[in-house]
């Protein structure tokens, strides 16, 4: 079956703002009726989570030493608070254990579930359903005991299938990733709105590497290349070794920072991958294709990066003069908040957040760009936050606002509605912009907002992100990516630091686009939401088993909690 085309779907040339538009507007939610998805969802045959590479050769990475349930004796002095002392986390040398340590805490399984014959797999990097399209792609070069080339990562296996020999090795350690979108895992069960999920799920993804990459001591940076580059680099531009309907777009090229990284340039990574061997081609992940999309590559087209060029003049400036984070509530080791984030199910409608567990949550979501997971981002500011607050202790419960820079705070005053309040809150730290619009019980309209869902009220938050929407887009349509990008890379650091207050997290992609601007006033698209997220205390199915991740591998068989 295939949705009948849309002008967004037909139109040819260069993109402009209003072609993203139009895609942002096809796949918006609202009251009287959902963006278009498939008719129905057969769960026995739902694709495959795991990319697989026939004919590549496999190798097992090194799993970090632990005891069950105990801190990592290899990141055992690592805790959250490290996090924004910058250069005092001790740096490791590139290796395979590194190598190893670094994806187990950022894309590895987390845990096997089981609740009767049903049996998935949850992993430290989430995704919307579930479903990950998120693939990776490390590239290495002079890491002892592999091949210089390109890799695919095998979160099944916690093992690297190689994708490209180089024909040269280098002396000097050096490490890449690139991350690429299967977005037919997503489009399967969403539809047309799955393109936002895939890129909300590549932020989750490179917050989440920026985190495991601080536990070596390790930061990320952003590399720029053309989209054809990148799909030339990694592979997935090879449409032969794919199979029709199930091949991958490049988003992002990622450079493992160490102090003495390898300096290859992005022309010399390119050489090489084009004279390289190549080995492998993908399994199919379904075999029945029931539904086409069209306009998912309509807008994938429309959003490419044609050029190297940097972004736009960075917003340096507002955030020069933050003071350090302050302390997380829970100070626990960030190895295992890595490994035991979950998305909650559903919350304890009775439970409260402490208010200096709150305020220093929210601290944590201000881009500093030298402190993971910002550090790993494109460097322009462009989410912001209004919050429903439900139950935090000496707060009143309403709507409130949490603009993430000096700009978007002007942006916020003039686009929402004239009679919010944007009162300060009494006791907060200066620093932290935090502002009161109304006093109101806010748990229906939260819930009602979200899709219905009673997890957005039965938290003691949830927030909606706004972005900078039309100004960001403007004669660079492919910002559009980077927006979800950051919502992602919120939605990871709220997970983390919801874990560490001794609370979860959920993200929620779906929600009533339009009448969430109509609650605020909102009239135009100078600013849009692209994510919501809750987070509180979570009511545990005992009925569910939790397993070790790679139990066979670590000799471990028995349930974990």
């Amino acid at each position: 079956m295939t949705g009948a085309p849309t002008q967004a779907e037909v139109r040819p040339g260069a993109a402009t703002l209003a072609d993203v538009r139009d895609y942002h507007r096809q796949s918006k939610h609202g009251f009287q009726a959902y963006a278009r998805g498939p008719g129905t969802i057969d769960w026995e045959r739902q694709p495959d989570p795991f990319r697989r590479f026939d004919e590549s050769p496999v190798r097992e990475l090194p799993l970090t030493p632990r005891e069950r349930d105990a801190p990592s004796p290899w990141f055992a002095g690592v805790d959250i608070d490290a996090l924004s002392q910058p250069g005092a986390l001790p740096r490791v040398a590139i290796s395979a254990q590194a190598l190893g340590a670094w994806l187990e805490h950022s894309l590895a399984l987390s845990a096997w579930k089981q609740h009767g014959a049903a049996r998935w797999s949850v992993r430290c990097n989430p995704s919307s359903g579930n479903l990950h399209p998120t693939e990776a792609y490390p590239v290495l070069l002079g890491v002892a005991g592999f091949r210089d080339g390109v890799y695919h990562y095998r979160a099944d296996l916690h093992a690297l299938e190689l994708r490209c020999a180089f024909t040269t090795q280098d002396a000097q350690p050096g490490v890449y990733i690139g991350l690429s979108s299967l977005q037919w895992r997503e489009a399967w069960k969403y539809g047309e709105r799955a393109y936002r999920y895939c890129q909300l799920d590549i932020g989750h993804a490179v917050a989440a590497l920026a985190y495991g990459a601080a536990l070596n001591g390790w930061s990320l940076a952003q590399v720029p290349l053309r989209d054809a580059e990148l799909e030339a680099l990694l592979g997935t531009g090879r449409a032969a070794d794919f199979v029709t309907g199930e091949g991958e777009r490049g988003d992002c090229l990622l450079q493992v920072c160490t102090g003495a990284a390898n300096a290859a340039g992005a022309d010399k990574l390119l050489q090489r991958a084009r004279d390289g061997e190549w080995f492998g081609s993908a399994r199919t992940i379904d075999s029945r294709h029931f539904y086409e999309w069209p306009v998912l590559d309509s807008i994938a087209s429309l959003v490419r990066r044609e050029s190297r060029i940097a972004d736009a003049p960075v917003e340096v400036e507002a955030h020069a003069e933050l003071p350090s984070p302050l302390p997380a509530s829970g100070g626990e080791m960030l190895a295992n908040l890595a490994r035991r984030r979950r998305s909650a199910q559903a919350f304890d409608p009775a439970a409260q957040m402490g208010r200096e567990a709150f305020f220093a949550l929210l601290d944590h979501l201000l881009p500093r760009p030298a402190i993971a997971p910002w550090n790993a981002l494109p460097r322009e500011t462009s989410l912001h936050c209004v919050l429903f607050l439900h139950r935090v202790e000496g707060i009143d419960p309403g709507l409130y606002a949490l603009p993430r820079s000096p700009r978007g705070e002007e942006l916020m005053r003039r686009e929402l509605r004239e009679e919010f309040a944007w009162a300060g809150i009494e006791g907060a730290p200066a620093h932290l912009p935090l502002y009161r619009l109304v006093s109101a019980r806010a748990e229906r309209a939260a819930a009602r907002l979200s899709c219905q869902q009673a997890i957005a009220g039965d938290g003691v938050f949830s927030l909606a992100m706004l972005a900078d929407f039309a100004a960001s887009i403007e004669d660079r349509a492919w910002r559009y990516r980077e927006l979800y990008w950051e919502a992602g890379a919120i939605g990871q650091a709220l997970y983390i630091e919801a874990e560490n207050a001794g609370l979860s997290g959920t993200g929620i992609g779906c929600f009533f686009d339009d009448p969430v601007h109509e609650l605020l006033g909102i009239g135009g698209d100078a600013l849009q939401s692209l994510y919501h997220f809750t987070v509180g205390r979570p009511l545990r199915d005992n009925r569910i088993v939790s397993l070790p991740p790679y139990g066979q591998r670590r000799g471990e068989q028995d349930a974990i909690a």
